[in-house]
């Protein structure tokens, strides 16, 4: 009798068991199925990214702000353009080089970044931001701001400021990342050039984020929330009106297709191997 109890037993774990990892294969599937296996590299590569791109610019920026101004204005704004340049060298071939939530946003509105995708980027990107806001209030103690932008003057001024500024990087970068006759081996110095630029015009009225998390990150470590909705907003309009305005007027009836000048260098050398018709290389992608 105990040995049956014994059997019966077993046989009931057994199919627990089974039943448990049939669950678990399923649940696997299903992430799979919208994450591929790569994806957790793309979102370490996003935090990376995005901690050294604020590590950089807010602390370039906080240096600026010292009454000794250790770092002059136009080499903060230098400052970030190169570390943007330097990142989209760095992982654009990886996760995109994103380091910013608007951007995300914008590439995933017009269909060239999966939706389901966003939380986790745009939660890398504020991890990576926040994690490098308080690297550098420990090393920059007592300098109290530590990069924070605030309107210089009227909010107003700022948001149209920030919508301008992001509105022009965010469509160099939808020439250079997305259409196939604008991508060369210069995308990387293209976008951060657009980020230099347009850094030395606004910081002195908005500070220049074009990043939600470039702001945020700041406001936190140094606890100064004054107008943070206007780096969020103005951001993400920006570069929403940017992405929509390139896809009308760029040259071709065909869908936008997501394609980084790091897959094309890689793709051009492919087809010289293969001899590949270059004239075709969307073609080749497919």
């Amino acid at each position: 009798m105990s040995k049956a109890h014994s059997s019966g037993g077993t046989d009931e774990l057994s199919i627990t068991m089974e039943a448990s990892e049939n669950q678990q294969l399923k649940v696997s599937s299903m992430f799979h199925a919208y994450y591929p296996p790569g994806f957790i590299r793309k979102v370490v590569a996003e935090v990376v990214a995005t901690f050294l791109l604020v590590f950089v610019t807010c602390g370039a920026a906080a240096l600026s702000g010292t009454h000794e101004h250790k770092v002059s204005h136009l080499g903060a704004s230098l400052a970030g353009g190169l570390i943007v340049t330097v990142m989209i060298y760095a992982v654009g071939h990886i996760s995109g080089a994103h380091m910013n939530p608007a951007v995300t946003i914008a590439f995933a509105t017009v269909r060239q970044f999966p939706w389901n995708q966003v939380p986790f980027y745009a939660g890398a990107q504020l991890i990576g931001s926040i994690s490098a806001s308080f690297s550098l209030k420990v090393i920059f103690q007592p300098i109290k701001y530590l990069g924070t932008t605030t309107p210089s003057g009227t909010d107003l001024q700022a948001l149209i400021m920030e919508i301008i500024v992001t509105f022009t990087m965010m469509f160099v970068t939808s020439a250079v990342a997305t259409d196939s006759k604008a991508v060369g081996e210069l995308a990387g110095i293209a976008v951060g050039s657009s980020v230099c630029i347009t850094s030395i015009l606004a910081g002195p009225v908005s500070g220049g984020s074009m990043n939600p998390v470039r702001t945020i990150g700041p406001a936190i470590a140094s606890n100064v929330y004054k107008s943070i909705w206007v780096y969020i907003v103005g951001p993400i309009t920006g570069t929403l009106s940017a992405v929509m305005c390139y896809s009308f007027i760029r040259e071709t009836n065909e869908p936008v297709q997501a394609i980084s000048s790091f897959k094309f260098l890689r793709m051009r050398s492919h087809m010289h191997d293969e001899h590949v018709d270059v004239k075709d290389p969307i073609g080749y992608l497919k």
